[in-house]
Formats: C-alpha cells, sequence, structure tokens
C-alpha cells in the first residue's frame, strides 16, 4: 500500500465515520467500496470490520445510555447462528456478489412501513433480525438498510434506534473480522499500520457526527437517510453488474 492510498485511507474513514455517526448507516457502504478497490474481497471485508468495529464501537459508547440492551443480546444469537451456517458451507465472498448484494439493499428502505409487521422490541423478532443481518454482514460486509426495517415499526427515538444498531453492528463486524481473519492475515506488518492508523479517525468523524445528529429532527433524519442509501446503492448494483459482465 503506497503512502498516498494510505493517506486516502485515513481520509475515507474519517468522513464515512461520520456519515454513519449521523444517519447509523451509508458510510460503511462508502468504505466498502473504497476497500474493495485496493484489497480482495475476503481481505477488504476483515479491514472493513476492524475500521467498523472501531466506529460503531466509539458511537455506541457515546450513546451508551439509548441502548437497548435486550434487542442487542437477542440480536447478538441470531449473529453468532448466522456466522455459523456461512461458515459450514465454506462461503467466499467476490467484488461481483457483494457490490450486487449491497446495490439491492436500498429496495428495503422504500417498502411502505404498512408492509412490515416487524418489531426490533419483540424477542423472536429481534432473533431473526440477528441471523439475517449478521448473515447480510458477513456475505456483504454491511447490513444498515435491513437492519432498520425491524426498528420502523418501534416506538424509539432517533437516538436509541443509532445507539441500539451501533451496538449491534460491534457485535457483527466482530464476528466478520473472526471470519475473515484468514484473509486478514494476507496484510503486511505495514498495511495493517496504515489501518491501525486509520482506526482512530473513525472515532473522530463518529464525534463530529454524533452533533450533527442531535441537530436533526426525527423526520429529517429517516429522509436524508432513504436517499443517501439509495444513491450508493445504485452505484453499487451498477458496479456488480460491470464487473460480472466485463
Amino acid at each position: 500500500m503506497s503512502l498516498w492510498i494510505g493517506a486516502a485511507l485515513v481520509s475515507v474513514v474519517f468522513f464515512t465515520s461520520m456519515l454513519s455517526g449521523v444517519f447509523g448507516m451509508a458510510g460503511g457502504l462508502v468504505l466498502l467500496w473504497f476497500l474493495l478497490l485496493i484489497f480482495p474481497a475476503g481481505t477488504a471485508m476483515a479491514v472493513h470490520g476492524v475500521i467498523q468495529l472501531t466506529a460503531n464501537g466509539s458511537r455506541a459508547w457515546l450513546s451508551r445510555r439509548y441502548i437497548v440492551w435486550r434487542i442487542v443480546a437477542f440480536m447478538t444469537l441470531g449473529v453468532a447462528s448466522a456466522a455459523g451456517l456461512l461458515l459450514l458451507f465454506n462461503y467466499s465472498p467476490n467484488a461481483a456478489s457483494v457490490s450486487i448484494l449491497i446495490g439491492l439493499m436500498p429496495i428495503l428502505v422504500w417498502m411502505p412501513k404498512r408492509w412490515f409487521h416487524l418489531d426490533a422490541n419483540r424477542a423472536s423478532h429481534a432473533l431473526f433480525c440477528g441471523i439475517a443481518s449478521g448473515g447480510l454482514t458477513i456475505a456483504a460486509g454491511v447490513s444498515g438498510p435491513l437492519i432498520d426495517i425491524f426498528f420502523v415499526r418501534s416506538r424509539m427515538d432517533r437516538r436509541q434506534v443509532v445507539a441500539t444498531k451501533a451496538m449491534i453492528q460491534v457485535v457483527a463486524h466482530s464476528i466478520k473480522i473472526i471470519f475473515y481473519l484468514g484473509a486478514a492475515m494476507a496484510l503486511s506488518t505495514g498495511e495493517w499500520g496504515i489501518v491501525l492508523l486509520a482506526a482512530p479517525f473513525a472515532i473522530f468523524g463518529t464525534h463530529t457526527g454524533n452533533r450533527i445528529l442531535h441537530r436533526l429532527t426525527d423526520a429529517n433524519f429517516r429522509t436524508w437517510t432513504r436517499w443517501i442509501v439509495t444513491g450508493i446503492g445504485i452505484f453499487y448494483l451498477a458496479q456488480g453488474i460491470f464487473l460480472l459482465t466485463r
């Protein structure tokens, strides 16, 4: 990894963490795209997990009084189950499949709320959310839009949503790092040094985004989230189709 790419990685980590600090997702989508440009898919997943673990961990800590721990506990069980299934089938990612999976995700944020009878406050729904989102996090790297549909019928405000989702992502990305540990070992000591140098910038970005979050209304929060995730999804879908047809 050259010095210029390392500097670009640090900058991308900061701005994507700030984006996630505001909307609880989207930043991870952009970061993964950048990592897929410079690393093989499996290695990109592992690096993405380390940086997102730092970003989500700091976001969860800053908003810890808003975390709904009961939901996190059930989802953790679901994430662990999904990881076990993918391990059983010896899943291995590639850039094209990852891009298409992410590109299709924005469909979820546009579906009418009345279609969903899902509520993360219900134990069975939280467990299912953990299985589905955990599987998607490991298979495609991110799962923010999928997690979100389990919160649209809940009575939690934007701070509880962001805080609880951040803690769930801490769990999911921790398991993702373990899942791709073999691919992570392909990085040199110097490359890991740059990744670890970039990690604190995830905390700075998250802290900046958290300040912006408290200035948004719940309505603006949901509207901006939809459009940002949709724009990123269209880009990913086009990229995935291109990679499949070239």
